[in-house]
């Protein structure tokens, strides 16, 4: 599908360049819900440096290992996030059902893992 002269080309082309413009509140809802992703990502890496800047009642290489833990799920969450946000713009552009989300489950359980070792060893302290 070719963009009209005067209308510039939108990137990613992979998910623009397929089907038609789907009502605009929807677009907008994916983009808003792509958004909120991103802002639990920076907290995820906003968590892994204060776990790795405070003085938690941890070994060094427990407390590493928890804040890398941290960056590591929020770097899989950011890239969760353009992939849910371009398959669910592909859906609207082709009237397709809306893909499931798989990537709750392990922000969850990555996030769990690193609240137990805190609790951990605030409580066994």
């Amino acid at each position: 599908m070719e963009s009209p002269p005067d209308q510039p080309r939108r990137w990613p082309r992979h998910v623009y360049e397929r089907g038609s413009e789907p009502d605009p509140r929807y677009t907008m809802a994916n983009e808003r819900t792509f958004l909120a992703w991103i802002r639990t990502c920076l907290a995820l890496l906003a968590g892994s440096a204060a776990v790795d800047a405070l003085d938690l009642p941890l070994s060094d290489p427990i407390q590493r290992l928890a804040s890398g833990w941290l960056a590591l799920i929020g770097l899989l969450c950011a890239v969760q996030s353009w992939r849910t946000w371009t398959q669910t713009e592909i859906a609207l552009r082709t009237r397709q059902p809306l893909p499931s989300s798989t990537g709750k489950f392990p922000l969850v359980a990555g996030v769990a893992i690193v609240a137990i070792v805190l609790i951990g060893s605030v409580t066994f302290r």
